[in-house]
């Protein structure tokens, strides 16, 4: 994004870019959670959640990715430490259950950091809406992943 693109947001650029680096957190947390129980998941059925979850946290990284992006067009340059990941999320890291065989547990625990993530993109695409058409354009697109992601595993507990 080159100046007047920059120039045109009617936000504050600098808070705008702290509310995507949180973000940006919040997606390499989800990933990292995702893929790891991905690789751990065992039981009944774990084949199916195990390509779940790759599919999904495969998707988190796509976010990070994109956010990343958007925070460098910005002016600005995304958490670098993964150190820092967890300290400057929304949200903290979710522990996956210790029982790997526990299915309904490892969903309920995607579908609380999905709710966490559509509070984090609803917010911010409020807070753009008609102030940062491009922001506003990435953060719904995202949004309308992660109410794709929360509905799919919702639908998975009422089984």
């Amino acid at each position: 994004m080159g100046k007047q693109g920059r120039a045109v947001v009617e936000l504050s650029l600098k808070d705008l870019v702290k509310d995507l680096n949180k973000a940006y957190c919040d997606e390499w947390l989800a990933y990292y959670l995702y893929w790891y129980m991905a690789q751990i998941v065992s039981g009944k059925a774990f084949e199916d959640m195990k390509e779940m979850l790759e599919k999904i946290a495969k998707d988190e990284l796509e976010h990070a990715t994109e956010v990343a992006d958007l925070i460098i067009k910005l002016g600005d340059q995304p958490t670098a430490n993964p150190m820092d990941l967890e300290k400057n999320a929304n949200n903290p890291y979710l522990m996956p259950p210790k029982n790997t065989a526990d299915i309904n547990r490892i969903i309920r625990i995607v579908t609380e950091a999905e709710a966490g993530a559509i509070e984090v993109y609803n917010k911010i695409a409020k807070k753009t809406l008609g102030k940062d058409h491009v922001t506003y354009q990435l953060v719904t697109h995202i949004l309308s992943e992660e109410v794709d992601h929360e509905e799919m595993f919702e639908n998975l507990l009422e089984r």
